[in-house]
C-alpha cells in the first residue's frame, strides 16, 4: 500500500466527469486521490453537470474546474493541450457508453472529448451504465478499440443499480458501501500503475 501511495503522492489528475448517476461517487474518488497525496483537476462534461455541479467539485479539488471548450480565458492559452499535458495521469469517471464511443471514434466535439483527443499521458477510464448498454457489441468494440490502443480500464462492478436492474455497470472502486476498502485498494492500484506507465484491464 505504502508502494502504491507514493505513486500517487505529488501526482497530477486530470479527473474527466462524465454523464450519468454515477457522477456523484466522482466525488468521493476525488477524496480519495487528495488523500493519496495526489492533486486533481476536472472537467465535468454537459451530461456530468445534471448530476454534479463545478461549485461542489471546485470545493473538494480545491481548483477550477472546467466545464466549457470555448472559454475565452481558457482557450486565449489553448486551455484544452495545457490541461491534458499538465497532468500526469488522466481520469474518466463515469465514463458513459456514449463518452466510451467518441473516445474510440476519435470525436472532438466538447472539451472532455478534446482533451482526450489532444492527450499523450496515461488515461484511465471506469466505465458506468446500464447492463444492457454494457453488454451491447458496439460498447464491447469500443472497449477493445480503447485497450488496443493503451487505454487502462476500471470496473465496472456487479451489482443493483438505479435503473432497478442487477448486472455490471456500477461505477467501481470508489468505496462507501459494502466491500468498500478493497474497491478503494483497487482504485489506488490502477491509478498507481496508469500513472507509472502500465496499462491494463481490471475487472472489480
Amino acid at each position: 500500500m505504502a508502494a502504491v501511495s507514493a505513486r500517487l503522492a505529488g501526482r497530477r489528475v486530470l479527473l474527466v466527469i462524465g454523464g450519468g448517476i454515477a457522477a456523484y461517487k466522482a466525488l468521493e474518488l476525488i477524496r480519495l486521490i487528495r488523500k493519496e497525496g495526489g492533486a486533481v483537476r476536472a472537467v465535468i462534461t454537459a451530461g456530468g453537470e445534471k448530476f454534479v455541479t463545478p461549485l461542489s467539485v471546485q470545493a473538494l479539488c480545491e481548483d477550477r474546474v472546467h466545464t466549457d471548450l470555448f472559454s475565452l480565458t481558457g482557450e486565449s492559452e489553448m486551455g484544452h493541450i495545457q490541461l491534458s499535458r499538465s497532468a500526469d495521469l488522466v481520469v474518466v469517471a463515469p465514463a458513459s457508453a456514449d463518452l466510451l464511443a467518441k473516445m474510440a471514434a476519435g470525436m472532438a466535439d466538447d472539451l472532455a472529448t478534446t482533451l482526450l483527443l489532444a492527450t499523450d499521458k496515461e488515461v484511465l477510464v471506469a466505465p458506468a451504465m446500464n447492463v444492457r448498454m454494457w453488454t451491447h457489441p458496439a460498447t464491447v468494440a469500443n472497449l477493445e478499440t480503447l485497450l488496443r490502443r493503451g487505454v487502462s480500464v476500471v470496473g465496472p462492478e456487479e451489482g443493483p443499480m438505479a435503473c432497478g436492474e442487477f448486472g455490471p455497470g456500477r461505477l467501481g472502486g470508489t468505496g462507501g458501501d459494502s466491500g468498500g476498502d478493497r474497491r478503494a485498494a483497487r482504485w489506488r492500484a490502477d491509478a498507481g500503475r496508469a500513472a507509472c506507465g502500465g496499462d491494463q484491464r481490471a475487472d472489480a
